[in-house]
This record gives structure tokens, sequence and C-alpha cells, in this order.
């Protein structure tokens, strides 16, 4: 039969150690009853009693994690709100890229990606100058209206986002050259639905064959940066 030991306080018998019970006891503090500790308390693993839920504290309660200490995640966050921001990666683009294609084609800016979750989107930002322009042309007005043709897709060649981009023109009578340059800017959110890789493209086209589009170039001809930025979101 168990024995029943009731006592306002357990001291050490010499030192400041005091120890409950041997390797292999269990200890249990009956549904009920509470444990308070009001200092420190030091172990290297707290599990539930039952089933495989933990729950740390009660509504209203704030935990510090203090400077200097790191919080390790080795499987999934859940429960956050979503919105946050996992992985942001970049690519910038110097070199200057010409087409004279009334279709896509892809420039050399491009990035790939690894979604960490299916239900993460990814947001991708791109930035660059281009320039439309035709040499040995006698009539300026022909020069008038002749955008460059953006566009942005995935690695299966699946068309995310197109546009045209609205120029500054510029004839140049003494080499009867005429040109439009203009700085795109768009910001595109995509949902791959995927932990695979995906590569995001920016292409461009001319709207007539008889113009040359060019990327990453101001409108003297001089190369310039262009950008990519893809950032996974938190979709949960």
């Amino acid at each position: 039969m168990a024995s029943v030991l009731k006592v306002d306080k357990l001291d050490p018998q010499s030192g400041t150690d005091l120890e409950i019970g041997t390797s292999g006891d269990t200890v249990t503090v009956p549904t009920g009853a509470g444990l308070t500790v009001t200092d420190e308390v030091k172990t290297n693993k707290i599990s539930p009693a039952t089933g495989a839920a933990f729950a740390l504290g009660d509504s209203g309660d704030t935990f510090t994690v203090p400077s200097g200490a790191t919080i390790v995640n080795s499987g999934t966050a859940t429960g956050f709100g979503g919105g946050k921001i996992l992985q942001v990666l970049s690519v910038l683009v110097s070199t200057s890229f010409a087409t004279t294609s009334t279709s896509y084609v892809d420039t050399d800016l491009y990035k790939a990606i690894t979604p960490a979750s299916t239900s993460n989107d990814i947001l991708i930002h791109v930035s660059l100058p281009c320039k439309s322009y035709k040499t040995n042309e006698s009539s300026a007005s022909t020069a008038a209206n002749i955008p460059v043709g953006l566009f942005l897709t995935d690695v299966s060649g699946t068309e995310l986002a197109d546009g045209q981009l609205a120029f500054q023109y510029t004839p140049s009578s003494s080499t009867n050259t005429y040109a439009m340059s203009g700085w795109a800017s768009f910001v595109y959110l995509h949902s791959p639905s995927s932990t695979s890789a995906v590569t995001y493209r920016v292409g461009i086209k001319t709207f007539h064959s008889d113009w040359t589009a060019t990327a990453f170039v101001d409108l003297s001809g001089n190369d310039c940066v262009g950008s990519m930025v893809v950032m996974e979101v938190d979709g949960t």
C-alpha cells in the first residue's frame, strides 16, 4: 500500500542540491494539481504527457528569447498567420540583349527558386531598361508608337504576365536613327503550388520586325543593369 508524505517544505540534507526519485522513476503531478517554479527549470526535453500536442503557456502570456539565444526549427512552422518572407533571391544583368523578333524571346534575366511548401507564393519584382530603335529611317513619323513587349514566364514556358513599355521618342536626324527608351518595372505574385524548383524568365519582343528591341541599355546604347528579385511568401 502506498504511503502519503505530507510536508510543507523539502530541503536537501546537505548542500543546496535536492533530488526527487531515482533513474527510471516517473514522478507524476496529478490532474488538478499545479507545479509552480518561480526561478529556473533546466531540462533537455519537454514532451506532452499524453497524445502528441503540447501547449506552452496560456493566452496572453509572453515568452522572451534572450539576446544570444537561437531557436532552431527542424519541422514545419504553422499558425503564424502567413505573409512571412521565407527566402529572397536576386540576379543582376548588365549585358545588352537585342532582338528583331515579333515573338517573345528570353533575355538573360532569369532566376530559379525552390518553394518550401506547395501553399507558398512567389513574389517577383522585375526592373530593366529597354530601347527600341531603327536606323536609316528618313521619316520621323514612322517612329511613333513602337513599343517593346515584355513578358514573364515560369520554367514550363507558361506566360504569367506581359505588357508593353511606353517610350520617350528621340530622333537623331544626323544619323537617321530613331530610338525610344524607357524603364520597365513590374511586380507579379505567382502561386506555383509546388516544391520543385521554379525558374522565372523575362523576355522581350518588337512589335515591328524592322525595329530592334533591346534590353539592359539606355537611349545612347550604354549597358545598364536590369534586376529580378524573387521572394517566397508564407501562404499558410
